[in-house]
């Protein structure tokens, strides 16, 4: 796997995007406070030697992702999605939002339909999820906050039992996280129920076994909602952070589906 990297403005926004492989793009948008580099590297080579290309847009924060910090809304960070398809992308891509980075997916493919082929949600959050799995994040990615805390909150709400969840005690990016937490928690019901359906693309949606954000008893409420526009899987013996836990059952699940659908002709 060969990894290159370009840098797209917009303004006062910067995203550095890293970019593997040649084929159809598949746009990978990391979790809370995370980058979108080691978690996603397995998956990216499996990708790759399926005949896709990766392109992992780095939020604003990390590496030369650059722009405001504050008073961001999900729209804006959805907007930096749809540049970088617009000036790095081969066309429209297939967008998958990890974690927290399923409210970017669906962002980009209600506002930007047309940049947008397929939305990947993996492990997305339900619509109500307990307050102390809600806050894990901010405990987790608090480097000042003792070891041991920040370990449980990983137990808790990142990894599936008897995995190890301390390769993520590094790799959390604080101001990114809060600037990530204020465009949800400011975006309000109506903007957030807005974007939930991902627009009008075609959805896979990858729930993980023992993902307290979306437990068993929310499976359906997608289908519910949107009916057969979405197709999901359960990826067995992960949590919430599915990548490094399970790259290998998310990649052949990913694939399986673009050629299935037909979604994008590696």
């Amino acid at each position: 796997m060969t990894r290159y990297s370009e840098i797209v403005t917009a303004g006062p926004v910067s995203i550095e995007t890293y970019i593997d492989g040649d084929g159809p793009d598949v746009v990978v948008l990391p979790s809370y406070g995370r980058d979108g580099g080691d978690d996603f590297d397995p998956f990216t080579a499996t990708l790759t030697a399926g005949g896709y290309r990766v392109l992992r847009p780095q939020p604003r924060g990390i590496a030369g992702s650059t722009g405001p910090m504050t008073g961001v809304g999900l729209g804006d960070l959805g907007d930096d999605i749809a540049q970088v398809i617009g000036t790095l992308g081969h066309g429209p891509a297939v967008v998958l939002g990890h974690a927290f980075g399923n409210f970017v997916a669906r962002t980009v493919a209600t506002d930007h339909p047309d940049q947008v082929t397929a939305v990947i949600l993996a492990a997305a959050s339900g619509q109500k999820v307990a307050p102390e799995v809600n806050s894990a994040p901010f405990r987790a990615g608090d480097p000042t906050l003792p070891e041991a805390d920040r370990l449980a909150a990983l137990e808790l709400a990142f990894f599936a039992p008897g995995h190890d969840p301390s390769s993520w005690l590094t790799g959390w990016y604080p101001r990114t996280l809060a600037m990530q937490h204020a465009a949800v928690s400011t975006a309000g019901k109506a903007v957030v129920e807005r974007y939930w359906s991902a627009g009008t693309a075609p959805v896979l949606e990858i729930l993980a076994e023992y993902d307290p954000f979306h437990p068993k008893d929310q499976w359906g409420d997608l289908r519910s909602r949107i009916g057969t526009r979405v197709t999901s899987t359960v990826i067995g013996n992960a949590s919430h952070a599915l990548f490094p836990e399970q790259p290998d059952a998310v990649a052949a699940a990913v694939l399986g589906y673009l050629e299935t659908n037909a979604i994008v002709s590696a």
